[in-house]
């Protein structure tokens, strides 16, 4: 699975609509609004990178509001439940 965090600036005024819309689409998990340069912040997981282009610039872009985006991809995911099952390998319970 391919992920892709997608910094994304929209019409300040429409926000939660944008969010929900963006929210809405296959291949979006989570959309996160926040402070900063951007408004939101949208995670995508496809199973190839060929469909990055089929969400990314083909729908979030297209959505009413939405007036850029800056994508990163990324090379590999750690998280608190990774760091976790790592650290418990051999060990017995």
């Amino acid at each position: 699975m391919i992920t892709a965090i997608v910094l994304i600036k929209t019409s300040v005024d429409r926000i939660p609509e944008i969010a929900e819309s963006i929210a809405a689409l296959d291949s979006v998990s989570e959309v996160f609004s926040v402070t900063g340069t951007y408004d939101l912040i949208a995670m995508v997981r496809v199973p190839r990178h060929d469909d990055l282009a089929e969400i990314i610039p083909g729908r979030i872009s297209k959505i009413p509001g939405v007036e850029a985006t800056d994508t990163h991809v990324a090379f590999r995911t750690y998280s608190q439940h990774d760091l976790e099952a790592a650290f418990a390998i051999g060990l017995e319970s």
